[in-house]
């Protein structure tokens, strides 16, 4: 399967980034700040800590761009940095997240939860920040990146056993979370 090449356009944009020219670099963070901007989110937890995310992350674009093959989707590219970024933003944080407050424990321990069967995705992305940082980002990248353990353990620096480990877990305290929404949701009824 050969790759598609990006447009005449694009292309030309791309070279002007290749120069540092400031009005392509601008140009191309415009395009695309919306599609990084959405994967920042997944991984943070406030749009303050994605916004930064983001811009570290157009900062190793322009500073890489000469390693992008033109042959291939600039996206894909783009969103690998994106996601590496947003890994090296948590091992940078690690420390700080690692820990749940009394709330988080006490709700964690309650059995037999049934999950909503219709949420948003902006109300999905709200429950999933209430995870802790380690669960969040294992989380994202298995069920929504689409990553292996074994990708992940890599990545995260854990072993596959953590990986997998902090998926069952995260699972579990977002079936709390959805449990506690649906019956709020109930009660109003």
């Amino acid at each position: 399967m050969n790759p598609i090449p990006e447009s005449e356009n694009f292309r030309h944009l791309l070279e002007g980034c290749l120069k540092s020219d400031r009005k392509s670099q601008e140009l191309l963070y415009k395009q695309y700040f919306g599609f990084a901007m959405n994967i920042c989110l997944r991984y943070s937890k406030t749009k303050d800590e994605a916004l930064e995310i983001l811009n570290d992350a157009f900062l190793k674009v322009f500073l890489k761009i000469n390693t992008y093959d033109f042959t291939r989707p600039f996206g894909v590219w783009l969103k690998r940095i994106v996601v590496n970024t947003a890994i090296d933003a948590y091992r940078s944080q690690n420390k700080h997240y690692n820990h749940l407050d009394i709330e988080s424990v006490y709700s964690y321990q309650n059995d037999e939860v049934t999950p909503l069967q219709k949420m948003g995705y902006e109300e999905l992305l709200q429950v999933t920040k209430k995870l802790p940082k380690n669960y969040q980002l294992n989380f994202n990248l298995y069920v929504i990146e689409g990553y292996t353990h074994d990708e992940i353990a890599k990545m995260m620096n854990i072993s596959v056993g953590t990986s997998k480990s902090n998926l069952s877990r995260a699972r579990e305290m977002l079936r709390n979370f959805l449990s506690k929404i649906d019956s709020h949701k109930i009660q109003q009824k």
